[in-house]
C-alpha cells in the first residue's frame, strides 16, 4: 500500500473515531401499542429495556387510543384507529433504516394489525410482536352476529368470526411475526379455555414463532420486557 493510501486510510479511521455513537448506529424505531382502556404507562418496562439497550426517546413511539373509563365502547374502528395509524407513520419517518418495529398489547394487537393491512405498511415492518392479543377472537365476546352487544365485541370487534377478524385474516404484518401468549391469561382464556378453533386465540395466523409464559394477561406486558426487546 503506497504512503498516500495509508495516510487516507488513517485519516478516515481518525474521523471515524469522533463520529457520535447516534450516528454510529442505524435502529428500527420501535412503535408500543397498549391495549383496550390502557395507557402508554403500562410499556414503561419495555421502554426502559429499549433504552438501556440504545435506543433513543425519539425512537420510541406509544400512542394513547381509546375510552379509559369504557372500555366496551371502543373498537377497531375510527377515533380509537387515529393515534396508532399516525404513531405507525410517523415511526417509519422517523427511522434511519426504513423499517420499523411493533411491539402491542390486547387489543392493541388487532388495533395495530388492522392499520398495518389497511394503509399497506406491512412491508415496513421488520419484527411484530403481538402479547396476549385476540386475533382469534375472544370466547367472552361469542360468535359474530349472536355477540354480546358492546363495540369491543362488534362487526369492527372481538368476537368469533368479527368481519373485523375476518378482515385481518393472514393478512401480512411484517417480514417477521411473533406472538407472545400464557395459558393462564385471565382476558383471553374465558372460563379457563384458551383457544378458538383448537389454536390459541393469541396466536396469530401466518405467524412465524409463539412464545408461552406462566404469566397472568398485564404480566405477559410487564414481565416479559427483556425478550420483547431481544425479539427485535
Amino acid at each position: 500500500m503506497s504512503s498516500m493510501l495509508i495516510r487516507l486510510a488513517a485519516c478516515a479511521a481518525l474521523m471515524l473515531a469522533f463520529v457520535p455513537a447516534a450516528w454510529a448506529t442505524c435502529r428500527d424505531a420501535v412503535v408500543l401499542v397498549h391495549g383496550n382502556a390502557g395507557h402508554p404507562g403500562q410499556f414503561d418496562n419495555t421502554y426502559v429495556e429499549l433504552r438501556a439497550r440504545g435506543w433513543r426517546d425519539d425512537e420510541i413511539l406509544r400512542p394513547d387510543w381509546g375510552s379509559k373509563t369504557c372500555a366496551a365502547c371502543n373498537d377497531h374502528s375510527g377515533s380509537e384507529e387515529i393515534p396508532v395509524r399516525e404513531a405507525l407513520v410517523e415511526a417509519i419517518a422517523r427511522s434511519c433504516t426504513g423499517r420499523i418495529d411493533v411491539i402491542a398489547h390486547s387489543m392493541g394487537v388487532t388495533l395495530a394489525a388492522k392499520q398495518i393491512v389497511d394503509y399497506g405498511l406491512a412491508n415496513a415492518i421488520d419484527t411484530f410482536v403481538g402479547i396476549a392479543g385476540a386475533p382469534r377472537g375472544l370466547r367472552s365476546c361469542g360468535l359474530y352476529p349472536m355477540h354480546v352487544a358492546t363495540s369491543t365485541c362488534g362487526a369492527q370487534g372481538l368476537s368469533i368470526g368479527s368481519p373485523l377478524l375476518n378482515h385481518l385474516w393472514g393478512r401480512p404484518l411484517g417480514l417477521r411475526v411473533v406472538s407472545i401468549k400464557s395459558w393462564i391469561d385471565q382476558i383471553v382464556c374465558f372460563g379457563g379455555i384458551c383457544t378458538v378453533n383448537g389454536v390459541h386465540a393469541s396466536q396469530i395466523p401466518g405467524e412465524n414463532a409463539s412464545h408461552t409464559h406462566a404469566l397472568g394477561h398485564f404480566g405477559l406486558l410487564t414481565d416479559t420486557a427483556i425478550q420483547q426487546a431481544d425479539l427485535l
